[in-house]
């Protein structure tokens, strides 16, 4: 079984970043100033070692390689923010992993086709860059940055074809044209083509009709809450907005003074949802297998270091819950979905709390158990 980790770039500062959160601004930064929200709740979390590492340096790459080797971990999966007219971000560690071959373990992109906007979310409001698609002059500008990654040994591919993860294809107008022309072009350079896959939980929700698409990745933990819980979530937004005082109850008494400090009683803006652990992955696994599905695990889920009280939470992780219920799901990825690729929602998402690099608390646990869940399987190679 491949386990392929998405993989956050945005652990070095660079010139966007500076200008509009501020200079030196990480991943990191949101990552230490975070703070408890209820009783139980564990913030900030603090890398082993206080090992708040940069993306600068190849160093970085070495010591995360060496332990997706020991514990399993197959390859990384690239965030790519290819925005169109020249424009990209984060760019760098990817570019210096694709020009250092030593860095030898397999990898792929994902075209994180969202607008950057102000409200880490992806979403359209207070959009500090926007996603523009052009026409075929922009998308040979495309081909041409990525085919030196789809040429590469180390570079993923499915069916003989580099794989491209595409965030939001449905988002795409010009999907089918684009996705064609990219593909041609790729044979036309030696290649067989391109395996394009959907990655954001939005595709496989509202059916689109991206004809280019072979396959979808069940991400986690964003589809299952929403198939699982949409109703509750919906009953908890109307809570929130008519009844301020409900939050309270669903966060915990001892919360009362922070909450109003950080929201100065504007109630109307704020979204704070708790989830199941056991709940969600108990979705995930009951979940019928469908033709064309990649599933995907998720370690844990708390996007509280980047948004505060405006968060969704995931409750009940631990690493060996994580590790059982990751067991059950290479099963099932391999007897019912017929598949020998697992995504990993993630290597290192600290500011959605969805990381297996080791931390103070948990030190290397996380890891442990994916290699302990690979080998009970005889995946482990």
């Amino acid at each position: 079984m491949k386990i392929i980790a998405f993989y956050l770039p945005q652990f070095y500062a660079f010139p966007e970043n500076d200008k509009w959160w501020g200079k030196g601004f990480t991943e990191w930064t949101n990552v230490k100033k975070s703070k408890p929200l209820f009783r139980g709740h564990v913030q900030p979390t603090i890398p082993l070692n206080d090992n708040f590492y940069s993306l600068e340096e190849k160093s970085t790459f070495e010591w995360q390689i060496s332990l997706a080797k020991k514990y399993g971990v197959y390859g990384f999966c690239f965030y790519h923010y290819w925005m169109g007219e020249g424009r990209q971000l984060m760019e760098k560690p990817v570019d210096m992993y694709l020009a250092n071959k030593d860095l030898d373990l397999p990898f792929c992109l994902s075209w994180a086709n969202h607008n950057w906007a102000r409200t880490w979310t992806g979403g359209d409001t207070d959009i500090l860059m926007d996603v523009k698609y052009g026409d075929e002059e922009e998308w040979e500008k495309h081909f041409q940055y990525l085919l030196p990654f789809f040429s590469d040994s180390r570079y993923i591919k499915f069916n003989e074809k580099p794989l491209l993860v595409i965030y939001q294809p449905e988002k795409i107008e010009c999907a089918e044209r684009m996705f064609s022309y990219l593909n041609r072009r790729a044979v036309e350079n030696g290649l067989k083509g391109i395996s394009f896959i959907s990655q954001a939980q939005t595709y496989l929700m509202d059916k689109a009709n991206v004809d280019c698409i072979s396959k979808s990745i069940q991400y986690e933990p964003d589809y299952s809450k929403t198939c699982y819980m949409k109703h509750r979530m919906n009953t908890i937004r109307e809570n929130l907005i008519r009844n301020p005082r409900f939050v309270f109850n669903m966060i915990g008494q001892d919360c009362k003074k922070i909450l109003n400090i950080a929201t100065k009683g504007k109630f109307k803006s704020l979204h704070l949802y708790k989830y199941s652990y056991d709940g969600i992955w108990k979705f995930i696994l009951q979940r019928q297998a469908q033709e064309n599905i990649i599933p995907c695990a998720f370690v844990n889920y708390d996007a509280s270091p980047r948004k505060g009280f405006n968060s969704t939470i995931v409750c009940g992780f631990t690493p060996n819950k994580f590790g059982k219920y990751l067991k059950q799901l290479i099963v099932k990825a391999k007897n019912e979905y017929h598949t020998d690729y697992l995504f990993l929602m993630a290597w290192n998402e600290w500011g959605e709390g969805a990381y297996v690099e080791p931390d103070e608390h948990n030190k290397f646990s996380v890891l442990e158990n994916i290699r302990n869940a690979l080998s009970s399987t005889g995946e482990l190679e």
